[in-house]
């Protein structure tokens, strides 16, 4: 069974990704940048655990908030399922897709056998359109292949991994209203809700203050790592080109900013899209130094990278309080 024309062509994010294929499917064409900032999907966290070989620098929600935060923003009827059975999964992937309509996974990426990079995120979406008797037919990013298939194994194994991120089989359906919706308002509340959050975030790895967390931790980073050489090339790599469309989602974001200012004429919102174009640059600037430490073993670029986090720790805390700011009629 093959579902045609479901694509979403240069997806660079995989959620956004799977999520515009899926709404293109029902005739709502929204571009990833807009997917991104209804979702309120910038964010950022530090995290390290005993358990973890190196730190980890995200720069958006958790997986799946931004599906979920798009439906409701633009009234969409999304229904998810989770199941702890392989069986049952398969059964509710097939029921969805006799319906004409193609389907969202969440599964973990190392074992799709298209991706070249093994390495485990339980995070990862794709969207499926269809099967046959060894294959399943799948959209990712345009960075793993766009249109790729994999074996019906290899996504049993997938979608049944548990470990960090992972979810138990989860598949969704997305079904539009009639018409496009409205996004003056959507954009709004999206922009105000994202900058609250980022703003006041639970604890100290979230948000601005994760980013001030971050240039604290990050001089430590040669000793802290059993290889710099691998690690922090590594690190720098998932920030510029591991999903996140450029400079840690900030590239994205800037954009989403640069189109509602075309929607919504607000003084607060033409001003935060400046300071994100400011910013996104300078994420860039961060990464090349980490790659750089770990390939030359100089903590000079390390103290850099520091030094640029503390300043963007300010600047993007000054950049969402104006856009906590933009008016909600």
């Amino acid at each position: 069974m093959i579902i045609e024309n479901v694509a979403f062509p240069a997806g660079r994010h995989c959620e956004t990704t799977t999520l515009g294929a899926l709404l293109r499917h029902e005739g709502l064409d929204l571009s990833e940048p807009m997917l991104f900032g209804l979702g309120e999907g910038l964010g950022f966290v530090y995290w390290d655990a005993r358990t973890m070989d190196f730190p980890f620098l995200g720069g958006r929600s958790k997986p799946a908030s931004i599906i979920r935060t798009v439906a409701d923003r633009l009234g969409l009827t999304l229904h998810i399922q989770e199941t702890a059975s392989p069986r049952r999964a398969w059964q509710n992937v097939a029921a969805a897709l006799t319906t004409g309509r193609p389907v969202g996974l969440q599964l973990d990426s190392y074992h799709l056998e298209y991706f070249t990079t093994k390495v485990h995120f339980g995070g990862h979406f794709v969207a499926l359109y269809g099967y046959d008797d060894t294959h399943a037919y799948l959209v990712d990013t345009a960075q793993q292949g766009g249109a790729v298939t994999t074996t019906l194994a290899s996504l049993e194994r997938a979608r049944g991994e548990r470990g960090p991120m992972t979810a138990r089989n989860l598949s969704f359906t997305i079904a539009g209203p009639a018409g496009r919706p409205g996004l003056d308002d959507a954009v709004r509340t999206a922009i105000r809700n994202n900058a609250r959050t980022f703003l006041d975030p639970p604890i100290a790895n979230l948000g601005h203050r994760g980013i001030a967390k971050a240039a604290r931790q990050v001089t430590r980073w040669l000793d802290r790592s059993s290889d710099p050489s691998r690690d922090l090339p590594l690190a720098a790599a998932l920030m510029e080109r591991g999903g996140t469309g450029g400079a840690l989602f900030r590239t994205m974001y800037r954009d989403f900013l640069a189109e509602c200012a075309a929607i919504v004429d607000d003084d607060n919102l033409r001003l935060g899209h400046r300071l994100y174009a400011e910013i996104a640059p300078l994420w860039t600037e961060v990464s090349r130094h980490i790659a750089a430490a770990g390939e030359t073993g100089d903590p000079d670029h390390l103290a850099r990278a520091s030094a640029i986090l503390t300043d963007l720790a300010d600047r993007e805390r000054d950049a969402m309080q104006t856009l906590s700011a933009v008016r909600v009629d």
